[in-house]
Parts: C-alpha cells; sequence; structure tokens
C-alpha cells in the first residue's frame, strides 16, 4: 500500500485531476483546516490556549518561475508577521523548491536569508527547512550550512529512514544545528534507506539517543521529535531522564488531526508539543505522502468518505 500511495503522490496526472474531485478534498480536511491563510491562523489559534505551539508549512514544491518563488517568500514574510500579530506561537517550515531552489540556488538562499531575518525580528523564531526527497538531501544540508553561519534562528529537517543521516548529524554539530527528525515519506532505494518500519525505528531512536547525548555533553542543538509514534517518544524521554535530561530536552511535534488526544496527554505530562498546520492549494502530493507514512491514515481518510 505504501508503495503505491507514493506512485499516486508523484503521478502527475493523479495530482492535475484528482484534488478536483470533491470526495479527495473532503478527505484531505482531515490532515489540514483549509487552503487560506487565514484557515490555519485560526486553526493555531485553538492550540494558542492549550499552550501548544504550531508549525506552518504553505503546500507547495518544485516551482519553476522566478514570480513564484517570490511569491511564495512574500506569503511567508506575511506569515511570520501575521502570526506575531496574533501573539501566536508559530514558526515557518519552508520546502527549499517552493523558493526556487532547482533553478537558481543563490536566489533560494536570498529568500530564506529575507525569511530568517524576519522570524527573528518577530519573536526569534526559528525558520525551518523542511527536507525533500534525496536528491536533494546533499544541496539542502549544503545550503543550510551557508544560512546557519549568519542566521542562528535556522533549522533543518533530517530523515531517520537515510542510512547517511547519522554522518549529516556530526557533520552538522559546529553548526550548533535545530534538528527536526521524522521518519521519511518519500520513495527511496534500499540503497540508501531502510525499508522496513523496525528498522527505520530503531535508526530513528538511535538517532536522538546520539542528539541527546551530544547535548548532556554541551553541546547546543536542539532535536524536535516529528513523529505520531507515542511509543517511540517515550523511549527517548525514558533515555533522556536515564542521562539527567528532563523532557523539555526536545520538542513533540505531530500534523494537525493526527493523535490529537495524545497530543493534550504530552502536554499534560510536561512534554513540549508542538502541531504542524499544513494548507495551499497544492496539497495532494503532501496529503498522498501522509497517507503512506501510518497505514491508520488510510483508515481515518476512508471514514471522511461516508455521511
Amino acid at each position: 500500500m505504501r508503495r503505491i500511495l507514493l506512485w499516486m503522490a508523484a503521478n502527475r496526472w493523479l495530482r492535475r485531476n484528482l484534488p478536483r474531485l470533491w470526495f479527495a478534498r473532503r478527505a484531505a480536511r482531515r490532515f489540514m483546516p483549509g487552503e487560506r491563510m487565514a484557515d490555519a491562523l485560526a486553526a493555531a489559534q485553538t492550540f494558542h490556549g492549550h499552550q501548544i505551539g504550531v508549525l506552518f508549512t504553505y503546500l507547495g514544491e518544485n516551482l519553476r518561475r522566478v514570480a513564484d518563488a517570490e511569491a511564495t517568500a512574500e506569503h511567508y514574510m506575511e506569515l511570520i508577521a501575521e502570526s506575531h500579530e496574533r501573539g501566536l506561537d508559530a514558526e515557518p517550515s519552508v520546502k527549499l523548491t517552493q523558493l526556487g531552489f532547482d533553478f537558481d540556488r543563490d536566489l533560494c538562499l536570498g529568500h530564506m536569508e529575507q525569511l530568517a531575518v524576519r522570524a527573528r525580528q518577530h519573536g526569534n523564531r526559528t525558520l525551518w527547512i523542511d527536507m525533500e526527497g534525496s536528491a536533494y538531501t546533499e544541496p539542502t544540508i549544503a545550503l543550510y550550512e551557508r544560512l546557519k553561519t549568519s542566521h542562528e534562528n535556522t533549522g533543518l529537517c533530517l530523515q531517520a529512514y537515510l542510512k547517511r543521516t547519522y554522518t549529516d548529524v556530526e557533520r552538522l554539530l559546529p553548526f550548533q544545528p535545530r534538528i527536526r527528525l521524522v521518519k521519511g515519506a518519500y520513495a527511496e532505494p534500499h540503497e540508501i534507506a531502510y525499508q522496513k518500519g523496525r528498522e527505520v525505528d530503531a535508526n530513528y531512536l538511535a538517532l536522538c539517543v546520539s542528539i541527546l547525548r551530544a547535548q548532556k555533553a554541551g553541546r547546543q542543538l536542539f532535536l524536535g521529535l516529528g513523529t505520531h509514534d507515542v511509543r517511540l517518544i517515550e523511549q527517548v524521554a525514558d533515555h533522556a531522564a536515564s542521562i539527567g535530561l528532563p523532557r523539555t530536552a526536545f520538542d513533540v511535534e505531530m500534523l494537525y488531526g493526527i493523535r490529537a488526544d495524545q497530543q493534550r496527554r504530552l502536554k499534560r505530562e510536561g512534554y513540549n508539543v508542538r502541531v504542524l498546520i499544513a494548507y495551499g492549494e497544492a496539497w495532494y502530493p503532501w496529503y498522498m505522502r501522509r497517507l503512506a507514512e501510518r497505514p491508520q491514515n488510510v483508515a481515518f481518510a476512508l471514514r471522511q468518505l461516508l455521511p
């Protein structure tokens, strides 16, 4: 099923036509509050009262026109300012291919620098770089190294299913990185990525242990757990406690609409919790990858089709 869903995410005909169908749009609402910035801000406001922060991601990828990249940068500039105006604990998470990475990497870096300045001016929020497929891993890390040198308030998403990720963490340690660790949601070959869930989980935990040990040793770095796997989160917390670190040594970051009961429970139990709110018209590939991540998500989506 995972292979089928990832194939559907990449299929151009389905990407163009399936989002037009009413039942597909209805099912997608399970994981996103709407397509407009106003929808995302309104959803974030509901978490504010529970002292749960949010991450915003404006959906879209692999833009090919300079004008589209500039429009996306302007959108995020407005989003950062509006979030600050409303008093929200909110951080943006951006795909580099939304900002022209495919056709002009210096232009993309310029946009990221502007966004990092805006985020610092509005509450010193972290500007996150979302990771894409493996073809982008090395150039994305290289851009982050350039960006982090002059903009401390920037973070990077890394993927636990890639076999290279431990080396990437070690490479980034001198930069005092802010890392959001996810399992990974793209179709990757077995030569570079673990294919079995238990292998990915084992590597995820090992990476977390390595990062927490670096924290304990005095390294300045941040860890965000981008997962809905509560068992794995609690294993990380147990290890943190065993070396004298509190639950607040890392953040728990879950998607809007998934395991909301666990989000509130973890917050009550002393964890730092954030919810990632995705929105925008270009939701189809992102949505299909979310279905591929967890078989339970497919059941959730099918239930949305019922009256």
